[in-house]
């Protein structure tokens, strides 16, 4: 559920205050971006990886981001700190109101700002995918941009809790592996780990650029490549990764068990994760910007 404080665009407000209107196209049409970070002790992590990805996918749908990353910055802490966040999430949408037809002729800024935080969401360990034939179209000009038109993931999503996995796998229209609806997923064979590349249709996810920079710390090689699902139940172990989640062990892809999950490399990883997380406080912390 969300949090009582949200930061819409100039003014922070209590959600109830906070009012969208019919007049606004993007909103209606899913013509917007979102990004969702976790925050570790007070503080939204890998924000600047966050924002360069918003700056891309902003360029890339035509949507205007007139924003400015330190007053953004800034405005979240506002909301984490009115809302007393030591651990949680947040996200921030944009939001296109002056497109097409049916806008209103309001006083509607060109977009919308909105600023907002949540508990995490709950997960179990390890956790249940299912398959989803056609469940992404890497051919299409929006695949890898996280846009606010949401539904195929959060339809995806509601039909495998539905038959009680705790997430998705979705295949693009070559039958390849691309990711889940809110996560990326890698395989591990022996010291070896593989993802899937972006032209597979996945997002590149935020957990997953840090994870394959740092996989060497763990003497463990990361890399992407084209997966089919019998790749996926060939492998010694799978996990997946999202920002709220970080790593998280597979036991079971639609009836495919992995008996001992999380196995060796999914927790090397984890702790090489830990400590970047740790490095990215103690540099990003307000202890440590205010020195």
């Amino acid at each position: 559920m969300l949090h009582k404080f949200v930061f819409h665009n100039s003014k922070l407000i209590t959600v109830e205050e906070s009012r969208l209107s019919v007049g606004q196209a993007g909103l209606f049409n899913g013509w917007g971006l979102f990004t969702g970070l976790h925050i570790f002790d007070g503080v939204p992590f890998a924000f600047e990886r966050h924002w360069k990805r918003l700056e891309k996918d902003a360029a890339r749908t035509h949507c205007p981001f007139p924003f400015e990353p330190n007053s953004v910055l800034g405005h979240l802490h506002e909301v984490i700190q009115a809302n007393h966040v030591i651990e949680g999430c947040a996200r921030i949408y944009v939001i296109y109101n002056q497109i097409g037809h049916w806008r209103g002729d309001g006083n509607f800024p060109k977009v919308d700002l909105l600023l907002c935080s949540a508990d995490l969401p709950p997960f179990r360990q390890p956790a249940r995918l299912n398959l989803r034939e056609h469940g992404r179209h890497a051919a299409s000009p929006l695949a890898g941009v996280k846009v606010t038109s949401w539904l195929n993931n959060v339809w995806n999503l509601y039909e495998a809790q539905q038959s009680g996995f705790d997430e998705v796998v979705l295949l693009n229209e070559r039958g390849e592996v691309a990711e889940c609806t809110s996560a990326n997923i890698f395989c591990v064979r022996g010291e070896r780990v593989l993802t899937p590349a972006p032209n597979s249709g996945c997002l590149e996810g935020i957990t997953r650029s840090v994870l394959l920079e740092i996989s060497s710390r763990a003497g463990i090689a990361c890399e992407e490549a084209v997966l089919h699902p019998s790749d996926l139940f060939s492998s010694d172990e799978v996990f997946i990764s999202s920002s709220n989640r970080n790593l998280l062990a597979v036991g079971e892809i639609a009836g495919h068990r992995y008996a001992n999950a999380p196995d060796p490399v999914t927790k090397r990883l984890d702790q090489a994760f830990s400590s970047y997380i740790r490095e990215y406080l103690a540099e990003h912390s307000p202890r440590a910007t205010a020195r």
